[in-house]
């Protein structure tokens, strides 16, 4: 049922410390990291960035899902940019839950045995990280899996190799896991109560937990702040110093948060986060595999949705540039009545999006096919930055080609980030591509065509000039990987 504003105002209740956690008074947009710091005097977890850069100041959060061990969920995120409301419901877990008895946890105690921490101000965030990967495994993970649940973390005095040693030592001890069955009883109890519906010195949080809710809240509304993930607007409130007088939270609508594959669709809800979007996405085509681990970080791609970084409409957003060479189509609601558009015609100028008033983001739809039965196709999405983790795009391009039995292309989209200010289709270079042989002479007409396409601006991440040269070597890459009949028959997709 829709939320009553008369309903009483009810505390922010999550599990912390073995117990039950009611929390008053304190603003909605107060962090998970100033909560831990500043009034339970839990400094362990430490402030860096302020950004959900560092990794410093991760945590663990465990939340109800049938399909986790014991049913419940257990992922690094970033204190900083997470919003103590969003607790609802959850468990919170920082380093000082992980020794027991006066002992260290044997991840810690191979912090210490590696030589692994120098002053020590990173190494709670790390060793959170990896207590959530190793609570996540059945079997030890290889040096490259371990570097993906570090991603997160990039304050590293010590350098990479002894966290590393120390990360593979833990699990040649013997280390008693969670018991997440009491903790999961618990989050049910939680989950019988009323939703949320929370106020501090008159800035109000709203979460209400069905679509229903949802639609006539945002009816009701329309100038109240969605919130999703909080990696984007978490920044705001720290960075910008923005006041937030009301917040809609979409974490707690689960109709939001289903995954569906069909006949035709990959459906994917609006608050699905960005981890189990790009699950999905490999499922779907292979291709998708390597964005999905360089998108951002894990803690970020834990707590950051899909829908999030569509409706954020940002040039640079990493996820945007493939959906749109997939045919991906966005599915709006407002009230009750939905309406569903192509991905490339919701952006409709500089983070300016085609949503009306009252209106939101229900899901994404991704065509499981891309061409005609018997074709084959290729898709790729590769992502330039300065650095391999945590870091913005200078270019983001994603390929979609469809040829038939003899080679020839008979459909080509590409898109971009960073080229323009949205994410757009390279149209000329397509049309260039279009009935040809993917030889070299028809990727280098694209390539020229690309200049047509795109006219990049000079900042900070790079040079227009660069920009260009990046996009057309993507091309001649994506040709390259073509040689070495690097591609995916549409027959062969995953379900």
């Amino acid at each position: 049922m829709p939320i009553d504003f008369n309903d009483p105002l009810r505390p922010i209740r999550f599990w912390f410390r073995g117990e039950i956690r009611s929390v008053t008074a304190v603003s909605p947009t107060r962090s998970v990291l100033q909560w831990l710091r500043e009034d339970e005097a839990a400094t362990g977890t430490k402030e860096g960035c302020g950004e959900g850069d560092c990794g410093a100041c991760t945590v663990v959060i465990g939340s109800r899902d049938d399909s986790a061990p014991e049913g419940l969920r257990l992922e690094a995120v970033n204190s900083c940019i997470q919003f103590l409301p969003t607790l609802d419901g959850k468990a919170l877990f920082t380093i000082e839950d992980l020794a027991r008895d006066g002992e260290l946890h044997p991840l810690q105690q191979a912090m210490v045995d590696a030589h692994a921490s120098q002053c020590g101000f990173c190494t709670p965030g790390i060793v959170m990280s990896l207590w959530a990967d190793h609570e996540n495994r059945r079997q030890a993970p290889s040096r490259a899996e371990l570097c993906e649940a570090l991603s997160g973390n990039l304050c590293r005095c010590t350098g990479y190799r002894p966290i590393l040693d120390a990360a593979e030592a833990a699990w040649r001890t013997p280390c008693g896991k969670l018991a997440r069955a009491p903790i999961r009883a618990a989050l049910e109890d939680l989950a019988a109560e009323p939703s949320l519906h929370y106020s501090h010195d008159k800035a109000v949080f709203h979460a209400p937990r069905s679509l229903e809710a949802l639609a006539a809240l945002r009816l009701a509304r329309p100038d109240a702040r969605l919130l999703a993930g909080s990696t984007d607007v978490g920044l705001w409130v720290n960075k910008q110093l923005k006041e937030l007088p009301e917040l809609i939270y979409l974490g707690a609508v689960d109709e939001l948060k289903h995954l569906h594959f069909s006949e035709e669709w990959l459906e994917i809800g609006a608050a699905v986060t960005l981890s189990d979007a790009f699950a999905a996405l490999t499922r779907l085509d292979p291709g998708w595999q390597e964005l999905g681990l360089r998108f951002a970080s894990r803690p970020v791609r834990n707590a950051g949705t899909l829908g999030g970084n569509v409706a954020n409409g940002s040039p640079i957003g990493d996820s945007m540039p493939g959906l749109i060479a997939c045919r991906a189509r966005v599915v709006l609601q407002q009230g009750p009545t939905t309406r569903e558009l192509p991905l490339e015609d919701f952006y409709l100028g500089y983070q300016k999006t085609a949503l009306q008033s009252g209106e939101f983001i229900r899901a994404l739809r991704i065509p499981r096919y891309l061409g005609k039965p018997g074709e084959t196709r290729m898709f790729r999405s590769w992502k330039v930055s300065k650095r391999q983790d945590q870091d913005i795009s200078a270019v983001c391009a994603a390929f979609a080609l469809c040829f038939d039995d003899i080679g020839q292309i008979q459909g080509a989209r590409i898109a971009l980030g960073g080229m323009a200010p949205t994410p757009r289709r390279a149209l000329q270079a397509e049309r260039a591509l279009h009935g040809q042989v993917f030889d070299l002479r028809a990727v280098e007409l694209a390539m020229a065509a690309l200049e047509a396409d795109f006219q990049p601006i000079d900042d900070l991440r790079a040079s227009a000039a660069y920009r260009m040269q990046v996009a057309r070597n993507l091309l001649r890459r994506l040709w390259m990987e073509y040689q070495n009949q690097q591609w995916l028959r549409i027959d062969e997709v995953s379900a």
